[in-house]
């Protein structure tokens, strides 16, 4: 690196740095901090780059105070009596140049209270830097690992973090599948000693494409749930299935109906009984020549949901189906009730 970028970046730094001393003073006069204590997992894919954030915790809402991810940047966890500007300038500082380490130690200088706090970072090259202050309740601690952390503070024993680091470690799957793992494997140990309420998930590319909206991979929360892990796995499931329909949907704008075809089919071997996956495969079959093998799934859509026969014409009239009244009529005989074409 020249001279000149040298110094750019530590000109870049440094008022970075002087920004988060200059807003503590007025954070710790004007804000009660939460106790949003809890156990998380900072983590990357080195084989996708990836990185994300997950997280349990018996507070309402946790994932809009714990976890931070930028695309390109990286991945924070703040927690115990939370800070949560270590989460924005955590990145800040990370998207400025700054390692993992070098951004926490950083912020841990400006934080006049830094033994309350436990954070968890992780930046796009895989460094990884966690902190868990002295005067975290116990049981506390945390674990660094090869591209990970495992944090947790207020649990009912010391097997929470090992157990989250080795059922990381030994999950096969995707970086939420291996996330999501660590999380249920702290639950069955203990996990937090006032129970559950909320979770979240939040995974970013390893690249920015400078649209938030396709980096983002996936942002799931749990707010107030009896059994939070559970359902954001089902969540996850989900989002999963819906990916795939976003994709059939794609390829129906560029009028591949065969791509189509699949991606319905996968999002509904995920969801089965789920009748808007089955009606978008219906209607793939339909539009690549296979009206006889739509109609059995026709059938069932409409007995459950009769709405979903008034939509059939509106989908011919929009070329999402073929404006043929021959096959809109074979297709509206399964329905139980008259549907009226010009119904709008």
């Amino acid at each position: 690196m020249n001279k000149c970028k040298v110094i750019l970046l530590f000109a870049l730094t440094f008022m970075i740095f002087s920004q988060v001393r200059a807003q503590q003073p007025n954070i710790t006069a004007k804000k009660v901090y939460r106790p949003v204590h809890t156990y998380s997992i900072v983590a990357r894919d080195p084989e996708t780059g990836h990185m994300g954030v997950a997280v349990q915790s018996h507070w309402f809402s946790v994932g809009s105070l714990v976890t931070w991810a930028e695309a390109g940047v990286g991945a924070v966890a703040t927690q115990s009596l939370v800070d949560v500007t270590y989460g924005k300038l955590g990145l800040d500082l990370m998207r400025a140049g700054r390692s993992a380490t070098q951004a926490l130690a950083a912020l841990k200088v400006a934080d006049p209270s830094p033994e309350i706090r436990q954070v968890a970072m992780i930046d796009a090259n895989g460094n990884v830097a966690a902190h868990t202050g002295e005067k975290c309740i116990p049981d506390a601690g945390h674990i660094v690992g090869d591209n990970f952390s495992v944090q947790a503070n207020l649990m009912l024993n010391k097997k929470v973090w090992p157990a989250m680091r080795d059922a990381y470690q030994k999950t096969a799957g995707d970086l939420a599948d291996k996330m999501l793992a660590a999380l249920e494997a702290a639950q069955n140990v203990g996990g937090d000693i006032r129970g559950k309420q909320s979770a979240a998930i939040l995974i970013v590319k390893g690249e920015s494409t400078g649209k938030p909206w396709e980096d983002r991979v996936m942002e799931l929360r749990i707010e107030d749930h009896p059994t939070p892990i559970k359902e954001l796995k089902r969540l996850v499931k989900l989002h999963r299935a819906y990916d795939h329909m976003n994709k059939g949907d794609l390829a129906i704008e560029h009028n591949d109906v065969e791509g189509a075809l699949k991606e319905y089919g996968a999002a509904q071997e995920l969801f089965p009984e789920h009748l808007e996956m089955k009606f978008w495969q219906a209607v793939s079959l339909v539009n690549a020549g296979r009206v006889d093998d739509s109609l059995p799934i026709f059938k069932e859509i409409f007995a459950k949901e009769h709405n979903w026969a008034i939509l059939i014409p509106r989908l011919a009239e929009v070329d999402i189906l073929p404006k043929d009244d021959a096959v809109i009529d074979r297709i509206l005989s399964v329905a139980t009730k008259k549907v009226m074409k010009d119904t709008h």
